[in-house]
């Protein structure tokens, strides 16, 4: 279990790393920054930790044996670059088009979480695939849907330093969602 303990601790603090170092890349430093704290909470981390097995998400493992995640509710209620955290199935838009830096920050979550899972086998056609395969995608705003699939398009043709940038990102965002990349 102590060595679960530790593992786990260094599978989020290097997923933090890399989320951080590209969060700086796009442009949105204190999202990095702050990003994933909760992950450090009882609620999740212990979770976590009991189905802790280093090549999956502990809480996909739970959902899995369980058919919930306790620390995946507490996660997604508290972090606004889930969309699920937006997702309201009592309102006729679902899923707003989420503001810019939570946009940003997802993007910098999900290759930050394919590289920490995949680790060597990671490549930004790998990434692009996994989000082709998510059950969940009807659930996101078509706009987002939108900008996600284009940078890991993005991704693949142009490689992660031309991608994720301040630039590119506002451009991409202001392109499928029509709303300014304001840093609210």
């Amino acid at each position: 279990m102590i060595k679960k303990i530790f593992k786990h601790l260094h599978l989020i603090n290097k997923h933090r790393w890399l989320v951080f170092k590209l969060s700086i890349k796009a442009g949105i430093p204190f999202q990095g920054l702050i990003h994933d704290l909760s992950k450090y909470s009882p609620t999740e981390f212990i979770e976590s930790v009991k189905y802790y097995n280093g090549k999956r998400s502990p809480i996909s493992i739970s959902k899995q044996e369980n058919g919930y995640s306790k620390a995946w509710l507490h996660h997604k209620g508290r972090n606004k670059h889930h969309f699920e955290y937006w997702y309201d199935f009592n309102t006729k838009e679902k899923t707003p088009v989420i503001p810019y830096k939570y946009t940003v920050e997802m993007i910098c979550d999900t290759i930050a979480a394919g590289m920490s899972y995949m680790k060597e086998e990671w490549t930004p056609k790998a990434q692009s695939e996994y989000f082709e395969k998510r059950r969940d995608l009807e659930y996101i705003n078509e706009d987002i849907k939108s900008v996600l699939r284009d940078v890991y398009k993005q991704l693949e043709t142009k490689g992660l330093n031309k991608t994720i940038n301040k630039y590119n990102l506002k451009k991409t965002y202001e392109k499928h969602t029509n709303k300014s990349a304001k840093n609210k």
